[in-house]
């Protein structure tokens, strides 16, 4: 089983900054890819910024120039650098690994709990 734990939401003013974090652990060999994801109340579920095991990044164009996503120093880690934030990045933001691969030769995908970041007016 793997789990993905994300930290580092919370509340922030306009212009703000914050840096979410995701730890991903348990049978993993390799991973295609991770990513961010958010969900705002009432909206659906929409791409953040993704990083690939080559290090290709893909961001929203709502977001680009303002987040950046990097891997961590521990292994299946990334974060989510967030600045100049806007009211209307609030949501909750999810972690999401692509194409995980365990030690039985399986490729899935999952997603964390999601930390919720609210920006305040």
């Amino acid at each position: 089983q793997v789990q993905l734990v994300e930290s580092g939401g919370g509340l922030v003013q306009a212009g703000g900054s914050l840096r979410l974090s995701c730890a991903a652990s348990g049978d993993i060999v390799s991973i295609n890819a991770m990513g961010w994801y958010r969900q705002a109340p009432g909206k659906q579920r929409e791409l953040v910024a993704t990083l690939t095991g080559a290090g290709r990044t893909n961001y929203a164009d709502s977001v680009k120039g303002r987040f950046t996503i990097s891997r961590g120093n521990a292994k299946n880690t990334v974060y989510l650098q967030m600045n100049s934030l806007k009211p209307e990045d609030t949501a909750v933001y999810y972690c999401h690994a692509a194409d995980v691969y365990n030690t039985k030769g399986y490729g899935m995908n999952y997603w964390g709990k999601g930390t919720l970041v609210t920006v305040s007016s």
